[in-house]
């Protein structure tokens, strides 16, 4: 596949700029630890799945103290809608149990930190950094994947290298450049019959409907 040039990436970085100024993230949440437990949930789910979700959950769990007590069974069949729902039931009380031994309740806003917690890798670690705080990072899912790949960004096989190459080649408003391609991947960009006649994007495209994931 052809790769962007320095200009096209140079162009495509101000374009998303441009066009996603403002964008955040779709899930719905409160405060850091609802942000967390909600990022947590989304993995392999929608966030529109989600979102349906984590009301009734922060309704009887409103915060790591309560969660960590939590009965595994009924958190189970309040999140059972979700994708992987018995895994992530026990890994949220886990990252409720040591937010509570170990953070005193509070959720820490560092990556280090972040991915000591039950379920949380770095991308979770990273979308949540992006999202709380604004920080200067790339979290790459499949919709940033798919749509790095169709630009000619990154070649690379997984989600790891193509943060690497992404963090290398943009550098700056990594945050902006993060939440843009999500939903940018997500309404326009999509893996199926992608909205072409609509994408800003179109002239830089490599691949347009030959790369799905």
């Amino acid at each position: 596949m052809k790769k962007a040039t320095k200009e096209e990436i140079k162009e495509i970085h101000q374009l998303f700029i441009d066009n996603y100024s403002e964008a955040v993230t779709e899930l719905d949440y409160k405060n850091a630890y609802e942000l967390v437990v909600a990022v947590s949930l989304s993995a392999q789910c929608t966030d529109k799945r989600v979102n349906l979700i984590t009301p009734a959950l922060f309704k009887r769990y409103p915060d790591t103290k309560s969660l960590a007590i939590a009965d595994i069974e009924d958190v189970k069949n309040i999140i059972n809608s979700c994708s992987f729902f018995n895994n992530k039931a026990k890994n949220i009380i886990e990252m409720a149990k040591r937010v509570e031994d170990v953070y005193g309740g509070n959720i820490p806003m560092d990556e280090k930190e972040l991915i000591t917690l039950s379920g949380v890798g770095q991308k979770t670690a990273n979308v949540v950094m992006i999202e709380y705080t604004g920080a200067n990072l790339m979290a790459v899912d499949t919709h940033v994947f798919r749509v790095s790949h169709r630009l000619g960004l990154s070649s690379d096989a997984t989600a790891s290298k193509t943060e690497a190459t992404l963090v290398k080649k943009f550098k700056n408003n990594l945050r902006t450049l993060h939440q843009g391609m999500v939903l940018f991947g997500r309404y326009i960009c999509k893996a199926k019959n992608p909205k072409c006649d609509e994408c800003f994007l179109a002239s830089y495209c490599k691949s347009k409907e030959s790369f799905k994931v």
